[in-house]
């Protein structure tokens, strides 16, 4: 009676066990989506905002897509150009663009939501991860020099 009743303590341990194992496991995979999600939130914010104010003293649409596009670039840390490059660089021309033609501060952004998705769903489909990636750079390890 008592060997039974361990058994039943034993099995009912290793249940828990087994669950709270699969609870952490899921729930680190939780954190980490959200963690990307918050990450790429950000960069989309500063990225748009560096945009939106390298553009807001252009005088003429191709002055303001050219702004946006060096902005793109140096946040990249794009020095050169390549093939791939530049086609980035066009499909963010739309993006450039509705930037410039929104309307004032008082109304809603005209389609800036929309083209944004869209060129952020282009460049997942054709390169196989998210845009919000190319904004991580490891920092190079540097060596320590002492005087």
């Amino acid at each position: 009676m008592t060997t039974r009743f361990l058994v039943e303590l034993k099995t009912a341990a290793e249940a828990a066990k087994v669950a709270e194992g699969s609870f952490r496991r899921e729930a680190a995979i939780q954190i980490a989506t959200l963690e990307q999600e918050r990450a790429f939130a950000f960069r989309r914010l500063n990225l748009m905002q560096a945009i939106a104010e390298a553009m807001g003293s252009a005088e003429s649409e191709e002055i303001a897509v050219a702004s946006a596009f060096a902005t793109l670039r140096t946040r990249l840390g794009w020095n050169s150009d390549s093939e791939a490059r530049s086609e980035v660089i066009a499909r963010f021309g739309p993006v450039a663009l509705a930037v410039f033609r929104a309307p004032d501060e008082e109304e809603p952004a005209n389609d800036i939501p929309e083209t944004l998705a869209a060129f952020e769903r282009w460049y997942a489909e054709t390169r196989g991860s998210p845009f919000w990636l190319l904004f991580e750079r490891q920092m190079q390890d540097t060596p320590r020099v002492d005087f």
